[in-house]
């Protein structure tokens, strides 16, 4: 058995996509972004309140990068991981990962934006750091493209790194990065990256451009 706990335009996207792309059959459980998710009883799956939380025959994972790996492991006809000794493999886990460091400026923001709904709550300088470190982490992601995909062909990075600037794109413009906006491209047109999208607007219902210039 195989359940996941989601958010829509949260973390848990990227599990959820992972799974469509290998194309396993499993149980979708979807909250909505609030108290639900520090209450029982999903609180005794995930007593952080957080998601993605992910059941898989009797175990339980909470974390992200965690779930990709095994996942990966456990269905390695799908090709989307690196088995330890391929020359790749470093490579893989170093964007798996880089992954969640995209999604703590994110995070921030959307604290800024979203969570903090009354202007005075907010900060103009947490709000003009965190988009400029935002910005940085998707010249990371630029600089480390070199062909259609992070690594040799498609892969749980892309996967990854895709839904963290998915999330970046709400208080960044993307376009500002080629490589990055073409390769984007690619990972929208995949059905399953399609079918792991929220049927309506969801958390974010327009974007967060912040008003200043971002350095190049």
């Amino acid at each position: 058995m195989i359940r996941l706990h989601h958010c829509h335009q949260t973390r848990s996207m990227r599990s959820l996509w992972l799974l469509y792309e290998i194309g396993v059959d499993f149980e979708l459980q979807v909250y909505p972004f609030d108290k639900t998710l520090r209450e029982e009883p999903y609180r005794s799956l995930n007593p952080t309140g957080r998601v993605p939380t992910l059941e898989i025959d009797g175990a339980v994972l909470t974390e992200s990068g965690a779930i990709a790996e095994y996942l990966c492991e456990r269905f390695p006809d799908a090709a989307l991981g690196r088995d330890p000794g391929h020359e790749e493999r470093a490579a893989w886990l170093n964007w798996i990962h880089f992954a969640e460091t995209i999604s703590q400026h994110t995070a921030a923001l959307t604290q800024q934006h979203v969570a903090l709904y009354e202007d005075h709550m907010r900060s103009p300088i947490i709000m003009q750091l965190e988009a400029k470190r935002l910005a940085k982490t998707l010249r990371t992601v630029e600089a480390g493209l070199t062909g259609d995909y992070l690594l040799s062909s498609f892969s749980a990075a892309d996967i990854g790194v895709g839904q963290a600037v998915y999330m970046a794109g709400h208080f960044v413009e993307i376009d500002q990065f080629p490589k990055l906006s073409a390769w984007f491209d690619r990972l929208q047109v995949r059905e399953a990256y399609r079918k792991a999208l929220p049927d309506g607007p969801g958390l974010y219902a327009k974007t967060f451009y912040p008003p200043w210039e971002i350095p190049s």
